[in-house]
């Protein structure tokens, strides 16, 4: 070229070699004319005179990033070869995947003339690596090298995805029917091919397919490209004239009619072997668009077609073009392809852990708030959040092998901003347990959809003693309240029936009786009664129920006295503004996220920020107030709060929850589990599961309402008073029992006297009928009369035995 008349170059095939010969081509004015040079960044801008009749590589990288983004692979692997043809091509794919939300997690070079050893190693690195999709864009590999490799390390298997750019249909398009055997090793493999319209696919890719050239025709029409140009040029008058100067390699001829030269070629428009030969901008041929092939038994398989304005189909894009629609995903589509391993469902495209090497779950080793999770004496793992983890596995359609990693010495909270930067530093794969989702963690990892509802809240002390018009109902529950008031009445009715046939007072009109009932059991609480009982039955019957009293009335003064007379220990705190306004000792749980809350965003001075580890320091700091060495208020987490104040009642939380958050599990950014476990964290929520283990681990004392104003701290429950109650019915219920029997021998008795001699005494009968209503009405009757008749009628009779023989 050096020593020649060139009006054109025509090559060549290595993007390396174009960079360094385009470099000269500006300076002599010489247009170079490449058929498979397709480093994205031989651009018209800095090497004016370089045209391809070839597509670049960004736009096939495009068409890998769509690939990519039908299946809903969000990270992959690129191996490359380390030169302008590999690392542009990658980097324009970087770009590519960016635009669909995906990213290439690892770049992983060779050299230009790797060896298998080479390949070994970069593919061995690969292996602990958590995405399974590989793109490779190396260069034509005859012997097929690098997939040679794969097959020897049981790469191949269905959790590998195997992507490659056009340089295997390259590679195959050299093969010849004798080696075709070599295939074997590529089966599941997909790559693309720059598609030629208006050559069927059995033409190029059939029959015919191996032992051609892939740029013969793009080389054909590249010559042709040039003739027409050369042809215009002269047509138009202008002549061969070159013009030599001096430079530091010998004398350069510099082609004098340049410029116009590739005005005239820029503007070619004809239809060559490979469809119409037309150069856009970028003097980049206009592009016509790729196949999609799957190397499936030995076989070239045509699975679709990608272009930019049809994005993936099954039809030629040339046939498609009436509808110049956008692509989306929504409208790609693409024949059957069978992975490696022989499937044909979408792989997964990840594999994070294995049996080999199962993921790493940091999760905190608490030491207080122990219900949420923490390691155990015997090293197991146990806790609220670890069982929400287990359960939502369950819901992942694969398996996941992991183990649990303790952080912390188990003596002191961890600090989980320090557990959650060890996620992202790669030291765990995941973190596990009570995690606040909070602003300055999420820039770092990635979170799942919340599993529990959170935010800060303050706990003060209470006043008890502050009374209220109802505050003689305080001491005893709803449930107390109800059962006592029916014991009354039952107690009552059952005195009532023992004493009403030997005690005149029980006795007497029905309005004098209902008084009389009510009066006698309400007036045991206050007061001796005017009406004595004389049964037996219901003496012993008094007795229990005076001992219940007893104990009831004793310990409801006792509660009423304690509720009236607690220590005063009322605080002035009423939200988080009067709590930042007082300028007082705050509390606040070590390792948690509350005292950066505190210091950073309400500007609270650290100095007044106390730490503390476990609740018996958060009542013991709250009972000693904030000038005796203790604080004014806590500001905690509300699940931790709940918790606490289930077992301390003289604490409540005062206003609302001044932050809102939740409780996630954290992972790496762009973790492919973070999406996983989030939709099933959802399910767990929507089918009932997230409530049912809640309730297992801190609804046996009674679930929380989260307002401790509310809650009684010394308030009489039912379960306090079983025992007595339960005696007192024993009591109650034999006494009945003796008293029909006694009543009913002395029926049966009166009525066998009736039988045997009718003109024996009898007392009067509100009812003649023989049937059951009648036997019924009977001995109510009999019930009603005062034991000392029926007494003194059985003795008449019996002074009379004389009238009952004669009868």
């Amino acid at each position: 070229m050096l020593e020649r008349d060139v009006v054109a170059i025509i090559g060549p095939q290595s993007s390396t070699v174009a960079h360094m010969i385009s470099q000269i081509a500006n300076g002599v004015q010489v247009p170079i004319i490449s058929y498979a040079a397709t480093d994205p960044t031989l651009s018209s801008l800095q090497f004016p005179y370089f045209f391809r009749t070839t597509q670049s590589d960004s736009y096939q990288m495009a068409a890998v990033a769509n690939l990519i983004d039908f299946y809903g692979w969000k990270e992959v692997i690129a191996i490359y070869t380390d030169d302008e043809y590999g690392r542009n091509g990658i980097f324009s794919l970087d770009d590519e995947v960016e635009k669909r939300m995906s990213k290439i997690s690892y770049k992983l070079a060779l050299p230009v003339n790797y060896s298998v050893n080479d390949v070994v190693n970069v593919l061995n690195g690969s292996i602990p690596l958590g995405p399974r999709v590989y793109i490779v864009h190396v260069n034509p590999d005859p012997a097929l090298k690098f997939f040679q490799v794969v097959n020897k390390l049981n790469m191949t298997t269905s959790d590998y995805i195997w992507l490659t750019t056009d340089w295997l249909c390259t590679t195959l398009s050299s093969f010849t029917p004798k080696n075709r055997s070599l295939l074997r090793i590529i089966e599941g493999v997909v790559g693309l091919c720059q598609h030629t319209p208006q050559v069927s696919m059995d033409k190029n890719f059939g029959s015919n397919f191996y032992g051609s050239n892939v740029y013969g025709p793009y080389a054909y029409d590249a010559v042709w490209a040039v003739a027409h140009t050369i042809d215009t040029f002269l047509n138009q008058e202008n002549s061969l004239t070159f013009t030599t100067v001096g430079s530091q390699f010998g004398k350069l001829k510099i082609f004098d009619g340049g410029e116009q030269f590739i005005k005239i070629l820029s503007k070619t428009n004809f239809d060559g072997l490979t469809g119409p030969i037309r150069f856009d901008g970028d003097r980049n041929l206009v592009p016509s668009g790729y196949k999609v092939f799957n190397m499936v038994n030995l076989t070239v398989r045509n699975v679709g077609y990608w272009s930019n304005h049809s994005g993936l189909s099954v039809k030629p894009p040339e046939t498609l073009k009436v509808n110049k629609t956008s692509s989306s995903v929504s409208n790609d589509e693409l024949g059957v392809i069978t992975w490696p391993g022989g499937k044909t469902d979408r792989p997964r495209g990840w594999v994070i852990g294995d049996s080999e090497r199962p993921l790493r779950i940091g999760i905190p080793k608490r030491a207080s708030f122990v219900e949420f999770v923490t390691e155990l004496s015997n090293h197991t793992i146990a806790g609220y959040c670890i069982d929400v983890f287990k359960e939502a596995l369950k819901l992942v359609p694969y398996d996941l092998p992991y183990r649990f990693v303790p952080f912390g010495d188990g003596a002191h909270n961890p600090n989980y901003d320090d557990l959650v930067r060890l996620v992202m530093e790669d030291v765990f794969d995941g973190a596990v347990g009570d995690i606040a989702i909070v602003t300055n963690r999420t820039r770092i990892v990635d979170y799942t959809q919340p599993y529990a509802t959170t935010g800060l809240v303050i706990v003060v002390p209470i006043n008890n003693s502050k009374a209220s018009t109802w505050v003689f109902l305080r001491p005893f529950t709803i449930e107390m309240w109800c059962v006592t008031a029916t014991a009354f009445v039952l107690i009552a009715l059952v005195i009532w029936l023992l004493e009403h046939r030997v005690n005149k007072d029980f006795r007497g009109p029905l309005k004098r009786q209902l008084v009389t009932i009510f009066l006698f059991s309400f007036s045991t609480l206050f007061k001796r009664n005017q009406e004595d009982t004389i049964s037996p039955l219901a003496r012993m019957v008094m007795v229990v129920w005076l001992f219940l009293l007893l104990v009831i009335t004793s310990s409801y003064t006792a509660s009423l006295t304690s509720i009236l007379t607690v220590q005063q220990l009322s605080s002035p705190i009423t939200g988080i503004d009067s709590l930042v306004a007082s300028r007082l000792p705050i509390g606040y749980q070590v390792g948690s996220f509350a005292y950066t809350y505190l210091a950073e965003s309400l500007f609270v001075p650290r100095s007044y920020l106390i730490p503390l580890g476990s609740p018996d320091e958060y009542e013991k700091a709250l009972r000693l107030g904030p000038h005796n060495g203790g604080v004014a208020a806590i500001v905690d987490e509300l699940p931790y709060i709940e918790l606490f104040l289930l077992d301390h009642h003289d604490f409540a939380i005062v206003g609302q929850p001044f932050t809102r958050s939740g409780w996630g599990f954290a992972f790496k950014r762009d973790s492919p589990l973070a999406t996983t476990l989030s939709l099933s964290i959802m399910q767990l929520s929507e089918n009932g599961k997230l409530q049912e283990i809640h309730e297992k681990w801190f609804c046996e004392k009674g679930c929380s309402s989260g307002v401790g104003l509310e809650n009684e701290p010394n308030q009489l429950q039912m379960s306090s008073f079983y025992g007595l109650y339960m005696i007192c019915g024993i009591f109650s219920l034999t006494a009945l029992v003796l008293f029909l029997l006694q009543t009913v021998r002395q029926y049966i008795y009166y009525k066998q006297k009736q039988m045997l001699d009718p003109s024996s005494p009898s007392f009067p009968t509100s009812s003649s009928s023989r049937g059951c209503y009648g036997v019924l009405s009977n001995f109510c009757d009999f019930i009603d009369e005062k034991e000392e008749a029926i007494k003194n009628m059985f003795k008449k009779d019996d002074d009379n035995p004389q009238g009952s023989q004669t009868v």
